[in-house]
Formats: C-alpha cells, sequence, structure tokens
C-alpha cells in the first residue's frame, strides 16, 4: 500500500489500483464476453474520452460565464447557456461523438477542443509517428481504418504531415548563439524513404555544447554520402544563423577535414596555436585513427 494521493497519480497507475481493487472485474468481464468493445463508434475507450472531454467542455463554459450549472445568481449574468452542439472528432481511439456546449452570445471558444478541429493532437502524432517509420499515406490511412476505425483521407494525412515539415523548416533556419564552447559534426548512416524505395543516407549531425554544459542539436542534413567538402557549406550555414565564435570542435578523422592546410585555415596566423592543434590531431590519430573522436580544431571562427 502506498501513501500516494490520487492527485499524484499517473493514468497507469490509477487504473492498476482500480484493477487490484476488484472494481473493474465486472466490466472486464464483459469485455471478455464481447458484451462490451474496446474501440469503434461504440467502443469503451471513446466512450471514456469522450465523458472526460465533455466534462472538460462543461468546465471551459463555466469559466467562460462566471457561475457554474444551477447556481441560483446565474441570473444575474448577461451571458447563460444555450444547449449544445454536435461534433465529431477523430482520436487514437477512435472516432468520438462530441455534445460542445454553446453560450446565447457566442463568444464561448473552447481549448480543450478548438472551434473548426477535427482531430485531437495525439492522433496527429500518432500519423507522423507512421509516416516516419517509412509508411505510405495509403498505408496509414488503412492502418487508421483497420484498428481505431477513423476515417481520414490520404489528402488529410498528407495535409498533417506537409504541416510538420514547415515547422521542421523553420526549426532548421532558427537563429543560433554567437558562441558555442564545443560543437560536435558527426554523421550517421540512416534508412530514409525515397519515392517507392527506402535507401541508406548521411545525416549530417551539428550538436552545440552552450556555456551551461546543455547540448543543442543546431542542425540535420541529410546527404547521399558523408564528405568533407559538405562539411564546409555546414559551417557555413552555422556562420549564417549567427554563430560567431567555436572553441573546440570535435570530428572524426575523415580525409579533407583535418589536414595541415585546414588547420592553418582555421587558426590563421598564429604558430604556436597551430602547433598545438597539430598535436591534437596527431596524438588522436595516433590513439585510434579515424574511428575514435577527434578533437580536431581550436579556436574555430566561421568566416
Amino acid at each position: 500500500m502506498t501513501d500516494e494521493s490520487p492527485a499524484s497519480l499517473s493514468g497507469a497507475e490509477a487504473a492498476e489500483q482500480l484493477a487490484a481493487s476488484g472494481a473493474l472485474d465486472a466490466l472486464f468481464a464483459k469485455i471478455d464476453s464481447g458484451e462490451v468493445e474496446l474501440t469503434g463508434s461504440d467502443g469503451l475507450l471513446p466512450g471514456l474520452l469522450k465523458a472526460a472531454l465533455e466534462r472538460g467542455l462543461q468546465v471551459e463554459l463555466d469559466d467562460h460565464l462566471g457561475y457554474e450549472r444551477g447556481d441560483p445568481a446565474a441570473s444575474m449574468f448577461a451571458n447563460s447557456r444555450n444547449g449544445t452542439s454536435p461534433k465529431t472528432v477523430a482520436s487514437e481511439v477512435g472516432d468520438v461523438a462530441l455534445d460542445v456546449p454553446r453560450d446565447r452570445d457566442g463568444t464561448f471558444s473552447p481549448q480543450m477542443v478548438p472551434r473548426f478541429a477535427r482531430r485531437l493532437g495525439g492522433l496527429d502524432d500518432m500519423i507522423i509517428s507512421l509516416y516516419a517509420g517509412g509508411m505510405t499515406l495509403r498505408g496509414i490511412a488503412h492502418h487508421l481504418r483497420s484498428t481505431i476505425g477513423t476515417e481520414l483521407s490520404q489528402e488529410t494525412i498528407s495535409k498533417i504531415v506537409d504541416a510538420v515539415g514547415e515547422e521542421v523548416l523553420a526549426w532548421q533556419r532558427r537563429p543560433l548563439e554567437a558562441l558555442y564552447p564545443v560543437i560536435y559534426l558527426d554523421a550517421l548512416v540512416v534508412k530514409v524513404r525515397d519515392g517507392a524505395h527506402v535507401r541508406n543516407k548521411a545525416a549530417h549531425l551539428a550538436i552545440g555544447v552552450d556555456m551551461d554544459g546543455i547540448k543543442h542539436v543546431l542542425g540535420i542534413w541529410v546527404q547521399q554520402t558523408e564528405g568533407a567538402k559538405f562539411w564546409a557549406g555546414v559551417c557555413a550555414e552555422l556562420a549564417n544563423r549567427g554563430v560567431k565564435d567555436v572553441l573546440i570542435v570535435c570530428c572524426d578523422g575523415l580525409t579533407g577535414m583535418v589536414t595541415d592546410e585546414r588547420i592553418a585555415e582555421i587558426v590563421g596566423k598564429e604558430p604556436e596555436l597551430q602547433k598545438a592543434c597539430q598535436q591534437l590531431v596527431d596524438e588522436a590519430n595516433a590513439n585510434g585513427g579515424v574511428d575514435n573522436i577527434t578533437v580536431a580544431l581550436v579556436r574555430y571562427t566561421p568566416q
């Protein structure tokens, strides 16, 4: 037995406690016998979600009007309840038919289920996850229809995916800090859907460590293969997005990235700094070569 209050329990923990207490035994028996379906238009999970959402909508309306249902002082308020409007939203557990409360002034705009919204946020996350996993738009539509009974057209699914693409593009172009004490440059081979095929491509990663020691993904660039020339373009892009100074750049021994000429280009005309930087590279290569992360470049200032 724990001393946790109901308010401190997660949903999963609350469900476990109810199951352990035997309060759900009768319900489980109906599920086992087929009397109660979990998903679908008349399923248990959509029904629970409907009850929770409608309760939340009523609370939002109470707050909007300034009084609760049944309050004797309700007549003193200019605005009042005006019934409900039917609305069906798609969710992770299937379609949910809601009765959305209204007010007479028409000024109530719920936040839990916004006006004109036809999908709950979790469903969008599911679609994006399936698409990122390589499933086609047609496959996603079939999966939603066969598993949770939700009908979404390929056009709708495409719009959901495209909206995420716009957010990704904004993230890729966001301004960066002027100084990162450490930046890691490396590439990972990942499987990427390319038309009707899945191919191996190199995802170039730039990870910066700020003055508080927190790592930030500065950018991800996908190309056919890793190359030093492409990394030069990455560094130029980081400079254009605001990076002015880096103390240490960590990279592997990719040919063309760590050379005498590259070090001289980066550290300028300071012989002592060139010597120290070259010594770091030589020691790293002697202790493992290209398979080890190499502290390669010091005081790198993008031009």
